[in-house]
């Protein structure tokens, strides 16, 4: 029986850069393996059903076997028409909350090819080869109560940030299940000395540390880590830690290689499917111009052939194709420097087949 796959393309550089995604798919798909169907989602939903996440979409997702997600949203500016308010929470955010995607996977990977365009000197990035930042995705300030409200002529707005041990619990067992193939250490960050979610976190890590005694736990102070990841990034193998600090610090480390275009993500929920995504948005001011980097979903595609297939030789040929480009030197503009090829989005893509054909 073929998988499926359900593509949601999203907006913004979202539809481009699947589309070049799916050109890939097709030459590693030799076999026909896999039914692919599409939906929409975000903006591009609400000019259909006037909903981000319509019941259509909904459905497909619990058809499928895996989804490849490109990116939702709009300008900034136009954040306050209809189409665009809101759309990340009712869109994306719902769509985890559906599927109970309560993991999230952000692998940042330093390629040495690309190491003259790092923000970090080189010495600074001796012996750190890739960090992998598991976040928690189902609890934290984003799904708590959100107020807006006037008091004695005063605006206030409040965001109630919450967590249970059960959520805390999964996060911290996938971390470690995650460190005994990579360094056997894990680096737990929250904010215990000021928050009670942070005290609670710290508490639960430190209980399932106890099941994995081959593996190293430390415990960091969330600023304390946005600093270390710039003074010594080579420290971390695994960094576990709560929704809000690991959307912050998946960003931070993806400046690492030069650019949040090459961090690809995976979210995992109990039910068995998992998501795929870019670590960057939607990226409205470049959309339609063919100029976006495809690396992030690419290697998306990657993860969902290695953790919701097991192919694993598929996906190592991706990861592969995409150093052998980035070392015969082409390179998008996001990623570009003086002396190398300047190429488009889909001529990356081109170059990426070319060197999968090899």
């Amino acid at each position: 029986m073929k998988k499926t796959i359900l593509v949601l393309p999203g907006d913004g550089i979202g539809p481009e850069v699947i589309k070049q995604t799916l050109r890939v798919l097709d030459v590693i798909d030799t076999d026909h393996a896999f039914h692919i169907t599409h939906g929409l989602i975000g903006g591009a939903a609400y000019d259909q059903y006037q909903q981000h996440f319509p019941t259509q979409t909904e459905q497909l997702c619990h058809q499928a076997d895996a989804i490849l997600f490109g990116s939702v949203g709009g300008p900034v500016e136009q954040s306050h028409h209809n189409k665009w308010q809101d759309c990340e929470r009712n869109s994306i955010l719902a769509l985890r909350q559906t599927l109970n995607l309560a993991i999230n996977m952000r692998p940042a990977k330093l390629y040495p090819a690309l190491q003259d365009i790092s923000p970090l000197k080189n010495q600074r990035l001796a012996g750190c080869e890739e960090i992998l930042i598991i976040r928690e995705l189902l609890g934290d300030i984003y799904f708590g109560e959100h107020r807006q409200y006037n008091h004695n002529e005063l605006r206030f707005a409040s965001d109630l940030a919450t967590y249970n041990e059960q959520q805390i619990r999964k996060a911290a067992e996938y971390a470690f299940q995650a460190a005994r193939l990579r360094n056997s250490k894990v680096t737990s960050v929250d904010k215990a000395n000021v928050l009670a979610t942070s005290k609670l976190w710290r508490t639960v890590v430190s209980e399932v540390a106890l099941e994995y005694p081959d593996v190293l736990l430390e415990h960091m102070l969330v600023d304390n880590c946005a600093m270390q990841l710039i003074l010594n990034p080579a420290q971390f193998g695994v960094i576990v830690t709560a929704n809000l600090f690991g959307d912050i610090l998946s960003d931070a480390a993806s400046a690492l290689p030069g650019s949040l275009g090459m961090m690809p993500s995976a979210s995992f929920g109990a039910n068995g499917i998992g998501l795929y995504e870019p670590s960057g948005g939607s990226a409205p001011d470049i959309a339609g111009q063919n100029t976006a980097n495809p690396m992030a979903q690419i290697l998306s595609l990657a993860l969902l052939l290695r953790h919701s297939f097991a192919m694993t030789a598929q996906a190592t040929q991706i990861e592969n194709a995409i150093e052998h480009v980035l070392k015969a030197g082409f390179r998008t503009v996001d990623i570009y420097d003086e002396g190398y090829n300047l190429v488009s989005c889909s001529e990356f893509t081109d170059q990426v087949i070319h060197a999968l054909t090899l």
